[in-house]
């Protein structure tokens, strides 16, 4: 009897504590409280590139996407239509994910390439190099470099080098393919370079007198340096500077007022003052 009493007691505990639970479920599900939902985050479309695109690309279909961005972090002047995108050239290169922006694009209708790239004023050139003028690949887009020229002056008999051109930025590097006389393609490295219209003509006579290298700078190094050059007999004796060159002036002549004849009993005599 007395254990019924006791199955008795905990059937109704339980009974009651399910009621107890259920009940405060219910409160917790309709309360002012449990209502309130954190505020949704802001979202907004941004056109991404699909992929690593170099400078001069023309933007298709196929180089655009389009991903969801917080909107708090989207930088300005970015792109949220492709229509926006598809059909302009980049300026800059950009990497796969990047946002496109209007600033990294040029405006519509002024083609692709090389040519949108380089400012009002200024020419791009081209010029072979080998693995030692190209400073052993570390020529970049976008590093800036010196060019020096290795050639013998007219009227001398050894060889001068010389720095004829400094902080030329390097617009893109790469590798062409050329034919030799048997008509081989061969790979050739060749940097293109921006100059005003005078730097070109300087650079592309040095091509033709001389071995030209390139010298690679610091970003931050915008000095021009004043050098005399070097002479190929300076290599061992260490002082190779460049002969200057050297005018030559006529001797002076006596001023004539300052001499005096002298004649005396037939002898002719000079004195000098």
């Amino acid at each position: 009897m007395r254990q019924r009493r006791v199955l008795l007691v905990l059937a109704l505990a339980i009974v009651m504590a399910g009621v107890a639970g259920f009940s405060t479920l219910r409160y917790l599900s309709t309360s002012p409280v449990a209502a309130v939902k954190p505020p949704a985050e802001r979202r907004a479309d941004v056109v991404v590139a699909a992929r690593d695109l170099p400078v001069g690309a023309f933007l298709t279909e196929e180089d655009v996407r389009v991903v969801s961005w917080p909107a708090d972090v989207v930088p300005e002047g970015y792109v949220t239509q492709p229509a926006d995108a598809i059909g302009r050239g980049l300026i800059t290169s950009v990497k796969m994910n990047e946002p496109l922006m209007n600033t990294k694009m040029a405006e519509r209708g002024s083609g692709a390439g090389l040519p949108i790239v380089i400012p009002e004023g200024m020419r791009a050139m081209s010029v072979s190099v080998d693995q030692v003028v190209g400073v052993a690949g570390f020529v970049l887009p976008h590093t800036r470099v010196d060019v020096l020229l290795t050639t013998q002056p007219p009227n001398q008999t050894e060889q001068v080098t010389k720095i004829i051109l400094q902080n030329l930025t390097v617009l893109t590097a790469g590798q062409v393919i050329q034919r030799d006389a048997e008509g081989k393609p061969i790979p050739v490295n060749v940097v293109t370079l921006m100059l005003t219209p005078e730097q070109a003509e300087h650079l592309s006579l040095a091509t033709s007198e001389g071995r030209i290298q390139l010298a690679l700078r610091n970003m931050l190094d915008v000095d021009t340096a004043t050098t005399a050059g070097m002479r190929a007999s300076g290599l061992l004796t260490g002082v190779g500077r460049a002969p200057a060159r050297t005018v030559a002036r006529p001797q002076s002549r006596p001023d004539e007022s300052s001499v005096v004849e002298v004649y005396k009993g037939g002898t002719k005599s000079v004195q000098r003052f």
